[in-house]
């Protein structure tokens, strides 16, 4: 009898060890004890304005409000030039997650380069923060439970600028496009909202990424007599088309240049001369309260006297969040933060009681803006008259309309 008990007890003391050892993942700690957070995006390239340096300069603006340090562990910020290739920035990313430690990637890459990065983070169970990245594939058909969308996407930016200029009688386009994943998905959603509209595409034209040479592509779409002459690009490729649509006297032959996304620091290069009186939507503008200029004031200090573009504000607030999720799960175990992620309201300088929504959508208002006249602006970046709000539900994809399981399924 009492070999029968030892052995009941034994066996008793095995499983509670055992137990001991299986820990849930809010108590699973810091791995490595570090929390590391990869920045990852055009560091040199035509793309090196939109994010760039800035991108890391507003992530340690939340290391630093975050105190630097969590529970003791040090919050570290590591940085990979994407380059605008795909395999480069997959090897980072591997690299990153499989050999240094890396706890989430908050990105600005290209689609093409983002779209293969959020599979590896996806199998490594990792967050995966888009902050500039702007396909709408990523909370649709693409959608994954690691990854959250925080800037903008090419569903949200050109609806509001197609129904404003469709009102005004601009129906029939032509586009300019980028010929990768970024553009051609910005002019598929454009089109639907043109054609939904009652406008028409009268054709497009794709062009290499960092293009130095727009007339062929301008000449073309000139030649259509389309009324709206729509640019999906960014960058460097968006500033040398506007700037040659200028010198071919586009706008003076009555043909509306379009953006369908336009950040704050291509306004600064292009300058309000060429581009006075364009409407645009955006997420975020530096000079609309003053959360917002404090902010403003900090980066500034911090990056050259450089205000914030969109997607530079979006990182603060994505890896703001993400570093409160990890103090209020007590772990940087990417699910356990992804769910805290996902039921804490997202608060900071930008946003107010905004949520993730189940395709990773960060539910933010959009600002409708226009671009001031030369003589408008009295002080530096001082850009944009906000001339109103659009709902977050009025901006994203609706969930009737969603490919995204997580979302169709709730």
């Amino acid at each position: 009898m009492k070999s029968t008990k030892m052995r009941i007890l034994t066996a008793g003391l095995m499983a509670a060890t055992m137990m001991g050892g299986m820990q849930p993942a809010s108590a699973a700690g810091i791995s490595g004890d570090v929390i590391r957070i990869g920045v990852m995006n055009d560091q040199s390239g035509p793309y090196a304005d939109n994010c760039g340096p800035g991108s890391v300069a507003a992530a340690k603006l939340a290391v630093e409000d975050a105190g630097g340090e969590i529970d003791g562990k040090k919050i570290e910020i590591v940085i990979a030039d994407d380059q605008n290739k795909p395999d480069v920035g997959v090897a980072a990313a591997m690299k990153w997650v499989d050999e240094e430690g890396v706890d989430t990637i908050v990105g600005c890459s290209a689609s093409s380069i983002a779209l293969a990065v959020q599979d590896i983070m996806k199998d490594r169970k990792k967050p995966y923060m888009l902050a500039g990245t702007a396909s709408s594939a990523f909370t649709n058909d693409k959608c994954t439970p690691m990854t959250t969308q925080w800037v903008q996407d090419t569903y949200a930016l050109p609806k509001a600028t197609v129904k404003s200029l469709l009102s005004q009688g601009l129906d029939t386009w032509y586009f300019v496009t980028v010929d990768y994943a970024f553009g051609k998905a910005w002019q598929t959603d454009a089109t639907k909202f043109i054609e939904q509209g009652g406008g028409k595409v009268l054709g497009s034209v794709l062009h290499p990424l960092n293009s130095s040479d727009f007339s062929s592509f301008l000449l073309q779409a000139q030649a259509s007599g389309a009324k709206v002459i729509a640019l999906a690009n960014s960058g460097a490729d968006f500033a040398n088309a506007m700037k040659q649509a200028q010198e071919f006297g586009i706008a003076e032959g009555g043909q509306k240049m379009a953006p369908l996304g336009l950040f704050l620091n291509q306004t600064h290069g292009i300058g309000l001369d060429i581009l006075q009186d364009v409407r645009l939507s955006t997420p975020f503008y530096w000079d609309r309260d003053d959360e917002t200029r404090a902010f403003a004031k900090r980066f500034m200090a911090a990056f050259n006297d450089r205000a914030p573009n969109e997607a530079q504000a979006g990182t603060y607030s994505a890896v703001n969040h993400y570093l409160k999720a990890v103090k209020a799960a007590g772990t940087d175990d990417g699910e356990a933060v992804m769910a805290k992620m996902r039921e804490t309201p997202i608060n900071d300088f930008e946003m107010k009681d905004i949520s993730i929504r189940a395709d990773g959508q960060v539910m933010r208002p959009l600002l409708s803006a226009r671009i001031k006249k030369p003589d408008e602006s009295k002080y530096p970046y001082d850009y944009y008259e906000i001339t109103g709000t659009v709902t977050a539900e009025d901006a994203w994809r609706p969930a009737s309309e969603s490919a995204c399981e997580a979302l169709k399924s709730q």
